[in-house]
C-alpha cells in the first residue's frame, strides 16, 4: 500500500499533493492543516476537539467522532494539547487502495461517533508507519466500507435517471443536512434560525422540491430535521452541562425561556429540572432526541 506517514509541524508542513498515487496519514496536534479541494479525508480526533471549515460553513468535530469529507476544500485547527489523525489524498489514491473494498469505489461524506474498530485500526496503522514497519489496511477498508453501505442505502430513494444522477442528488441532500447540523450546533443564537430558501439555493433546488426529495430520502422534511437536532442538543445541554436554562434558551434560539420549557416538556415528557435529576447510572437518551448519522 502506497501510504506515507507525516507528522505535521511548523517545520514540516503538508507536502505538495503530487501525482495522486499516495495517501497521507497525518498526525497533528495544534497545527493548522489545509487540504485541497479535490482530496478525500478521514479525520479522527484522539484528544481534544477539531475546528473545521469548508467553503460555506464551519463546525466542530468532537473527540469521539470521526468524519469522512469529500465535499470541497477543508481547513482544520485544534487547540493546544490536542492530538488527531487524518488519512487524506486524491480520489485516485483512495480508489487505488480501497477500490476493491465493497462500497468504497465512490465515497459519500459522513460524520458521527467513531466506531471503536475504526479508531483502533487507524491508530495502529499510524504507529506502524511511524516506526517504519510495513502496514496493511484491509480491516480499515472493511470498516470504512460498512460506513459507506449505511449511507449508500439511501441511493435507491433518490431521484435520477441513472446511478450517477441519484448519487448527485444524495450528495446535495447530505450537504444540506451538514449545513443544518452546523447551524444547530453553533453557539451563537443568531445562527439558530435556518432559512429554507438559503438551504435550497445551496442544493440548487427550489424550496418545494427540496422539501419533497428530502422527505422521500430521509423520511422527514428539513424543518423536521432541524427540530430533531435542536431537541437532541437541548437534551445534551441540559444533561451534560451546568448552563442555566436561560442560556440554553438563547443558545438554541427560542423566543423565550417559557417557550423552551414548553417545547422540552412536550418532547421528552419531563421538565429540564427533572431531566437533570435523573441519576447518571439510570441515564439513557430518549429515542426522540437521537439524530441519525446522515
Amino acid at each position: 500500500m502506497a501510504l506515507r506517514y507525516h507528522a505535521l509541524s511548523a517545520s514540516a508542513p503538508l507536502p505538495p499533493p503530487g501525482d495522486g498515487q499516495w495517501l497521507q496519514l497525518i498526525a497533528a496536534g495544534d497545527e493548522a492543516l489545509r487540504l485541497p479541494r479535490d482530496w478525500i479525508s478521514l479525520l479522527l480526533p484522539l484528544r481534544g476537539d477539531l475546528q473545521l471549515q469548508g467553503s460555506d460553513c464551519q463546525w466542530l468535530l468532537r473527540n469521539g467522532q470521526a468524519q469522512l469529507w469529500c465535499a470541497g476544500p477543508l481547513s482544520a485547527q485544534a487547540a493546544r494539547g490536542s492530538l488527531w489523525l487524518c488519512l487524506a489524498g486524491h480520489p485516485d489514491a483512495w480508489a487505488r487502495h480501497f477500490g476493491n473494498a465493497h462500497a468504497l469505489h465512490e465515497q459519500l461524506p459522513w460524520q458521527h461517533s467513531a466506531p471503536r474498530l475504526l479508531r483502533r485500526q487507524l491508530v495502529r496503522l499510524a504507529r506502524r508507519l511511524r516506526d517504519g514497519q510495513s502496514a496493511g489496511a484491509d480491516l480499515l477498508a472493511v470498516v470504512l466500507g460498512d460506513q459507506q453501505l449505511a449511507i449508500a442505502a439511501r441511493l435507491p430513494r433518490c431521484r435520477g435517471r441513472n446511478k450517477p444522477h441519484r448519487r448527485q442528488t444524495l450528495l446535495r441532500l447530505l450537504h444540506v443536512r451538514h449545513l443544518v447540523r452546523c447551524h444547530v450546533d453553533a453557539d451563537d443564537e443568531s445562527e439558530s434560525a435556518i432559512d429554507l430558501a438559503w438551504l435550497a439555493e445551496r442544493a440548487h433546488y427550489s424550496s418545494g422540491h427540496l422539501i419533497r426529495i428530502h422527505r422521500e430520502v430521509f423520511g422527514e422534511t428539513p424543518s423536521e430535521y432541524v427540530a430533531r437536532l435542536r431537541s437532541a442538543r437541548a437534551w445534551r445541554l441540559v444533561r451534560e452541562t451546568a448552563m442555566p436554562v436561560g442560556e440554553i434558551t438563547q443558545a438554541l434560539g427560542f423566543e423565550s425561556q417559557s417557550a423552551f420549557c414548553r417545547a422540552f416538556k412536550h418532547t421528552f415528557g419531563m421538565t429540564a429540572t427533572q431531566a437533570r435529576r435523573i441519576p447518571a447510572h439510570a441515564f439513557q437518551m430518549p429515542a426522540e432526541a437521537t439524530p441519525c448519522a446522515a
